[in-house]
């Protein structure tokens, strides 16, 4: 069974915004291996929309970058839209029921299945099927913007606290 897991990079306020926050070299080396490592990945339109930037090279592109997009144009992804009607290569739009969706790839599945946005991630949390959070933090504080959990949530329990280059914490947490 696979597990679902939403982890993203956010602010000491608990914002996400990927324009206001650096991610240095020992953090998107992590970022690599992490989407290398997935078993897929599911998508707000949003979110979706944004990493598309991933689907075509750059010529201002360093080997680091080259190998990032080369891992998540690999890995399946699963869209979550009512608006769009069609998607990218190595993707499926996900319209209907989401919820058993989601159930039938976490039960067909093995490995982790990464969450991409922090609306998606709330209405899957809503429904039970977040097994795990990752939260990235990074030493600015934004004052507004997208928060990282949309809406309350659930107690969660601490499994552990990792270090990422020099300024980014991961901490992990289930739900307790």
């Amino acid at each position: 069974m696979a597990k679902l897991i939403f982890g993203m990079n956010l602010s000491l306020d608990g914002y996400v915004d990927h324009e206001k926050m650096e991610t240095g070299p020992a953090l998107f080396r992590h970022w690599i291996e992490h989407v290398r490592d997935l078993t897929g990945s599911v998508y707000g339109r949003h979110m979706y929309e944004t990493m598309r930037y991933w689907d075509e090279d750059r010529p201002e592109w360093d080997a680091e970058r080259h190998e990032f997009a080369a891992a998540w144009r690999r890995l399946p992804k699963w869209v979550v839209s009512r608006s769009l009607k069609s998607v990218g290569p190595n993707a499926t739009l996900v319209e209907g029921d989401v919820e058993a969706a989601i159930r039938d790839l976490k039960a067909r599945l093995a490995g982790e299945i990464s969450v991409s946005g922090p609306d998606l991630a709330g209405s899957l949390t809503d429904l039970g099927l977040i097994d795990e959070y990752r939260l990235y933090l990074h030493p600015v504080v934004l004052g507004r913007g997208k928060p990282f959990f949309a809406g309350p949530r659930p107690p969660l329990r601490l499994v552990s606290t990792d270090r990422i280059g020099e300024e980014v914490i991961r901490l992990t947490y289930v739900p307790a």
